[in-house]
């Protein structure tokens, strides 16, 4: 998990001009990153896509779209990998009533192997780079409270 934040981060300050965002802000503040529930087990890099997303919300104080979920390792390029447990992340993105679903292209044969009675109201989004995801995930539409950094 650590080490997906530092992917995340480091992919940031290299593509900063990329998401708008001025590199110099990325020195000026420091990040803490706090993943509650201490007492359920989270190891693995599936978070990776889903923190350099928040990421990019907070530093351009743009929303992310609602009723999204997402998974999936990156690299320090940008790329998305896939990673296991595709079907229970779905039934549990389902029961949160969540509407779209973000997944590595390579993920794409879980999803068929899961029964279509399942995925019924979902839509999936298949991306291979983080710029897909962005796109998926970003809205143009400012947070809430918007802050000038």
């Amino acid at each position: 998990m650590k080490e997906s934040a530092t992917i995340a981060m480091e992919y940031i300050k290299a593509n900063a001009e990329e998401f708008g965002i001025n590199p110099e802000i990325l020195e000026k503040y420091n990040v803490h990153i706090h993943v509650p529930e201490g007492a359920t087990p989270k190891d693995g890099p599936s978070a990776g896509i889903t923190m350099l997303t928040s990421l990019v919300s907070l530093y351009t104080q743009k929303r992310v779209k609602k009723n999204l979920a997402m998974t999936g390792e990156i690299t320090l390029r940008g790329k998305v990998l896939p990673v296991g447990g595709i079907k229970e992340k779905i039934l549990a993105a389902k029961r949160a009533k969540i509407k779209e679903i973000i997944l590595c292209e390579e993920n794409k044969k879980d999803i068929e192997e899961i029964n279509e009675t399942y995925l019924k109201g979902l839509t999936f989004h298949f991306v291979s780079d983080m710029s897909d995801v962005l796109k998926h995930a970003i809205t143009n539409q400012k947070v809430k409270n918007y802050k000038e950094l």
